[in-house]
């Protein structure tokens, strides 16, 4: 039995230690990778197990699901941090390994918290031990391994990319956290809290759910708030202030005011509103309320939506609010969105004329004999002044005007 298993049935244990799953279905989330017929699943059950890297945020479950490749491969374990490990202790560590291969034939994983944090140097004192198979290295990074891990270190070893908790994967957590505590009851607007304000973070949130343990034996969002050390803000991302925040948002974009759009773009945020959807919000009011006054706002919000899509939070709000005062302090016309409305209603409760002779395509020899495309001037701004009669709208329709910028300076 290894440490880790030892330590998971003491009380004096932290309760994220002790709640760590003990097989590949109690792990939450990562079904990508350990749902069933998945690439990390089937190699763990195979037991055909090389090295590998886990790169994902903190308190997705590298660490949990290293453990368990050393239970269904019974391999024996040992854990380093990057932070407080260095070269000499991970030379005694292989000397160790290789003589567990030679006299018990039991394969050795390492495995290396924030790998990314030992030098180049270092991480090249792993590869003969790699490659000769005297240990099975398993690296967990929260930064991209392409960027932080040497090449010849990722050449011999497997990338899986783990995904972020969902709020729903937390929630789920918290349940069985909370059956530690029989005596506490904790209400569901705390357990909701608390699973928003882990970020994805399992360890996080079991930590939060320890300490209100201890604060109280009625947990309400109160107590919740002084054992997250933050204020919950309400926010329904369904109902009334979701719509009415986001209003608010963009009236102080139409109005100009850059201090209240910062004040209501923070307050969703931190509420834990979508940044896509804000930003998408952001690439729908660039065209209809800035519009022909600043071309350039609508490129900017669109790309502004893919930086969010790309960066992710909590970066992204950088990028939001970069753009969201740009937008306030732009001119502002709906000329185009005005004229667009009214063509439309036009088409709703109007006649629907044919579309005239001289602007059909004349595409074959019966549409040429019947007057298609005769009449029609193609450029006719070579020389508009001498072909300035041209028509496009149907003749019934000739005295409309949608597009009347003047009108909306």
């Amino acid at each position: 039995m290894n440490k880790f298993q030892e330590n998971s049935n003491n009380t004096n244990t932290p309760l994220a230690e002790r709640l760590r799953p003990t097989t590949l279905d109690e792990v939450a989330g990562q079904e990508h990778l350990l749902g069933e017929g998945k690439p990390l699943r089937h190699l763990i059950e195979s037991g055909e197990i090389s090295s590998l890297i886990l790169w994902g945020p903190p308190g997705c479950g590298k660490t949990t699901i290293a453990r368990l490749i050393a239970n269904y491969t019974k391999s024996y374990y040992i854990e380093f941090s990057a932070v407080t490990s260095g070269v000499a202790e991970v030379r005694k560590v292989i000397a160790e390994a290789k003589e567990r291969l030679e006299d018990k034939n039991q394969k050795t994983i390492l495995f290396i918290d924030e790998i990314h944090r030992f030098n180049k140097a270092q991480q090249d004192a792993f590869l003969p031990h790699v490659e000769k198979g005297t240990i099975i290295l398993i690296g967990a990074t929260t930064e991209n391994p392409g960027f932080s891990i040497n090449a010849p270190l990722i050449s011999r070893s497997r990338v899986f990319n783990l995904h972020e908790l969902t709020q729903e994967n937390i929630l789920s957590i918290l349940k069985k956290a909370i059956l530690s505590f029989p005596k506490t009851k904790f209400d569901q607007k705390s357990l909701q809290f608390i699973a928003k304000s882990a970020n994805g973070d399992a360890r996080s949130a079991i930590n939060a759910a320890e300490l209100a343990a201890q604060l109280s034996k009625n947990i309400d969002l109160e107590t919740a708030e002084k054992a997250v050390q933050r204020k919950a803000i309400y926010y329904d991302k369904k109902g009334d202030w979701h719509y009415d925040t986001i209003s608010a948002f963009i009236k102080s974009m139409r109005g100009g005011d850059p201090d209240a759009t910062l004040y209501w773009l923070a307050r969703m945020l931190k509420s834990g509103e979508d940044p896509v959807f804000i930003a998408r919000r952001m690439v729908i009011f660039a065209s209809e309320d800035i519009n022909l006054a600043n071309n350039t706002a609508l490129v900017l919000a669109t790309e502004a939506m893919t930086a969010v899509k790309m960066i992710g939070m909590p970066e992204a709000q950088i990028i939001l609010a970069h753009v969201a005062v740009y937008l306030a302090k732009c001119p502002k016309t709906i000329a185009t969105y005005a004229a667009y409305m009214e063509a439309s209603r036009d088409i709703e409760i109007e006649h629907i004329p044919p579309v005239p002779l001289h602007l059909r395509n004349a595409s074959n020899k019966v549409m040429k004999e019947i007057g298609a495309g005769k009449g029609h001037i193609r450029y006719q701004w070579i020389d508009p002044e001498k072909h300035k009669d041209q028509m496009y709208l149907p003749e019934e329709l000739q005295d409309r005007r949608y597009f009347r910028p003047e009108e909306f300076k």
